[in-house]
């Protein structure tokens, strides 16, 4: 099933190898084992259910927590060819009843389902009647009480899976802690083998930090340095999305809000305009993103602190999703720290209090670091950096800051964790540090011990600071469900005096915005511009997010490589035989008119081309070729014996234009066809409409139907062109 797969991966989505882990998890799911894939923001996690659901016979229902994500999957599928609906309330009673009914008649392959609708009874009903081969619960981290974004609905996910005992459950996230990871295994019954761990890392992601002083110049000089592209600014409250949205405009950005208080409706309409690139920004709280596929938003502005390190990874991982660099900036205020700590204080459970003062606390320690930023980011999730220096990061790129010696007061702070017992909280030891006559300090009869009354020389700023460096830096472990501080090995040596312990009290971050120094677009960018605009069109004629026609990604390698022939062109990432029946000859048009102009030469694919030399190598290019060969063969009879090309066109499940390509392909091969004058008839077209066409043709030649759009005054449609084309090298095989 492995050589399945790896077809689907190459023909049908245009890439030519699995990404880390992906082809590892796709193999446990094929191999019916429930599995849990723990793979980045952007890392080619929905790759991991979707080629198994092609591969498999029966149905694949996927379980997701938001619409938008849900209608973009099922968008970006039906445009490779692989039948996949959605179920729910915003679709009209037609398009609703049509999809029940594909799914009665087996027809689909994917279904996206939210898990509240997938636990309605008449969904149950329906879905019994069907062969349920796998189900895929993404976002998989809602399940966990654990989790940032825990959703109780989650949690009766069992009752689904329960009825379909034959069917395989592969569960995804991009951000879980051990903890997390722990609790979703033991409730979908996954064994630890089954669990696959990719790398938190985002490479290609800019991390920066600048003190938060002018926020809004701040804010728009970071806008302007990337100008005409896609980013998103995280504010925390509603009015302060406003606000900012308001003042953007009024300086001439192309920018929408989007938070809860706006309708649904309007909601809906700015997140669409945004990701078909009718609008450049979207200012936003935290309620948007989630699930939102857009590969190419090229920065992420953080404007206020976010409460904790799983929002703010998942916040900037919304950037770069096409693996393009991108930038990723925070502005850090310590006034952001009392707001996020006065809405923890209003909870009621001090449980669920404490757990966020942790979590903000970690945050923090990222907003403060001295080192490499991705270290404690990466280090929340239970993964060492395996760099000192990222490269990629305002910390690791800037200049190296002085630091203090702080080994007394870190000794200080340290024995006082060991003398209350090493199961107290930061703030705690600091109100015994300080001499603080709070009730939880004299009732432990704290204010007895040595310790006490001897940090008067840093205010409980300095010292929550220094104690989150201690914590950062391996001194002390916090426990996470309380909050309370133990001592490692590494504090032994710093108390005895083995160590000398040198950080920054408090972290003096980057003075000014960066711009990631990884070249993003390495194509000529006039033809990226101009692929850019047709892209545009298509998709909008299509009803689609331009990035489903193709990505930036692929466009790029397009404008850096130039391919001049259908071959070439599927080197190119992004690129599958589906895309290439699709656009291929329109692509190659703007391509080839575009070198012309410019005596542009094509430019040689070695490295693809290469991957391509191992790939054939593979026992799956033959299988796929036979299938390819055979399938071909199978059209072009029906069509010999009379079906029309729209008839073939249902049946098959492909565009009108794959159909024709197929011909297309036979007639190239020297084939005759029995009956070639129906192609002139389906047409349409005049007598004296045709003669001029065929004309043109062989004045033009066939290889490309653009210059013979363009000599027949753009009258006749591509649609009749390929027709045309087919019959005029038919006549000249005779």
């Amino acid at each position: 099933m492995m050589n399945q797969a790896n077809t689907i991966l190459n023909n049908v989505f245009g890439f030519e190898q699995f990404r880390e882990s992906q082809e590892a998890i796709i193999s446990n799911v094929l191999h019916k084992q429930n599995t849990l894939a723990i793979m980045p923001t952007g890392g080619g996690k929905s790759l991991c259910y979707q080629i198994p659901g092609t591969v498999f016979d029966g149905l694949t229902i996927v379980i997701s927590p938001l619409i938008s994500l849900m209608q973009d999957q099922v968008r970006q599928l039906n445009e490779l060819a692989i039948p996949s609906c959605v179920l729910n309330s915003s679709l009209s009673d037609i398009d609703y009843q049509n999809n029940l009914d594909g799914i009665k008649q087996q027809q689909i392959k994917l279904l996206f389902l939210a898990p509240e609708t997938a636990l309605q009874t008449n969904i149950l009903d329906l879905l019994s009647n069907c062969d349920v081969a796998c189900i895929a619960i993404d976002e998989a981290h809602c399940i966990s009480e654990w989790g940032h974004d825990f959703r109780p609905e989650y949690r009766q996910l069992n009752r689904l899976i329960e009825c379909f005992p034959t069917a395989v459950c592969i569960a995804l996230t991009a951000t879980a802690t051990p903890r997390v990871r722990e609790d979703i295994k033991r409730q979908l019954n996954i064994v630890d083998t089954s669990e696959f761990i990719s790398s938190f890392d985002r490479p290609n992601l800019f991390i920066g930090v600048i003190p938060k002083d002018n926020p809004y110049l701040q804010c728009k000089k970071f806008v302007e340095q990337h100008p005409e592209q896609s980013g998103i600014i995280y504010c925390q409250s509603r009015k302060g999305v406003d606000e900012l949205t308001s003042k953007l405009k009024l300086d001439g950005f192309s920018v929408l809000p989007y938070h809860a208080g706006l309708s649904s409706i309007k909601r809906s309409e700015y997140q669409e305009r945004f990701i078909r690139d009718d609008v450049n920004i979207i200012v936003a709280t935290i309620a948007f993103g989630m699930g939102i596929n857009k590969p190419d938003v090229r920065y992420v502005l953080h404007y206020d602190l976010p409460k904790n390190i799983e929002g703010y990874y998942q916040q900037i991982g919304r950037a770069g999703r096409d693996g393009l660099a991108a930038d990723c900036l925070l502005l850090f205020g310590y006034g952001d720290t009392g707001k996020i700590r006065f809405f923890i204080e209003q909870m009621s459970n001090e449980q669920e209090k404490r757990l966020a003062n942790v979590h903000l606390n970690q945050m923090l320690a990222l907003a403060e670091a001295e080192d490499c930023r991705r270290t404690p980011l990466l280090a929340y999730f239970g993964e060492r950096s395996v760099k000192e220096n990222c490269a990629n990061c305002d910390n690791c790129t800037g200049e190296s800051k002085e630091k203090s010696d702080l080994t007394v007061p870190a000794q200080k702070f340290l024995s006082c964790v060991h003398r209350t017992g090493q199961r107290f909280g930061a703030s705690h030891i600091i109100d015994v540090l300080r001499g603080s006559s709070a009730e939880k300090v004299l009732q432990n009869q704290h204010n007895l011990l040595s310790t006490y009354n001897i940090g008067n020389e840093f205010n409980k700023k300095q010292w929550m600071a220094l104690a989150r460096q201690l914590i950062q830096k391996g001194l002390l472990n916090q426990e996470e469900q309380f909050g309370g501080l133990k001592l490692t090995q590494k504090a032994a040596d710093v108390l005895k005096g083995k160590v000398p312990f040198f950080a920054l009290l408090q972290q003096p971050v980057a003075a000014s915005c960066h711009a990631s120094k990884i070249q993003s677009n390495p194509g000529d960018q006039k033809l990226v511009a101009i692929l850019k605009v047709d892209r545009k069109r298509l998709a909008d004629e299509a009803n689609l997010p331009p990035y489903a026609i193709f990505s930036d990604r692929t466009l790029n390698e397009m404008a850096y490589y130039f391919p001049h022939s259908q071959e070439n062109l599927l080197r190119i990432h992004g690129v599958g035989q589906a895309k290439l029946d699709k656009y291929g000859e329109h692509f190659l048009a703007l391509i080839s008119d575009y070198c012309q102009q410019n005596n542009i030469d094509e430019v040689a694919n070695t490295q693809t081309a290469s991957k391509a030399t191992v790939s054939k190598s593979k026992s799956k290019s033959s299988s796929s070729s036979s299938n390819a060969s055979s399938r071909s063969a199978e059209i072009v009879s029906a069509y010999q014996a009379g079906q029309s090309i729209g008839s073939l066109a249902e049946q098959f499940k492909v565009k009108s234009g794959t159909i024709l390509n197929h011909l297309y392909r036979y007639a190239q091969d020297g084939h005759k066809f029995a009956q070639p004058t129906l192609l002139l008839e389906q047409s349409g077209l005049s007598q004296g409409q045709i003669d001029l066409a065929l004309a043109a043709f062989a004045e033009h030649s066939h290889e490309r139907l653009k210059p013979v759009y363009d000599a027949l005054n753009e009258k006749v449609s591509y649609d009749q062109l390929h027709l045309l084309r087919i019959y005029f090298v038919n006549q000249l095989a005779e």
